[in-house]
């Protein structure tokens, strides 16, 4: 494991976002699910896509809060263009479980 300073922690924006849109994403080289989430007013709304369809479905996600690294440059996933990247943690199937606070925040609210 590579050691980083606290500047470089600093350096990576992970905020809080509410899920405002989600569906499938069948085009995907691997089961995802498309998110389109609301940081709030300083990051606004921007899409992702997560392969998180082992235990969550599109429908259930729509109002669900979410972490996520908000600056990270754009990238394409086949014919979807992704603006953060989803966190979440590997359960003992390797399925993703999403990570989230446990009591309702701003949107937008950084790590401390």
């Amino acid at each position: 494991m590579a050691l980083i300073s606290f500047d470089d922690f600093l350096n990576v924006e992970i905020r809080v976002g509410t899920v405002v849109r989600s569906e499938p994403f069948p085009e995907a080289r691997r089961p995802a699910i498309k998110l389109w989430v609301d940081f709030g007013g300083e990051i606004g709304e921007r899409k992702s896509s997560a392969q998180i369809t082992q235990h969550y479905q599109p429908e259930d996600l729509v109002g669900r809060q979410i972490i996520a690294v908000v600056n990270f440059p754009t990238k394409q996933i086949g014919p979807f263009m992704s603006e953060f990247l989803t966190l979440g943690l590997h359960d003992d199937d390797d399925n993703v479980v999403l990570v989230s606070p446990d009591k309702p925040v701003p949107n937008g609210a950084r790590l401390a």
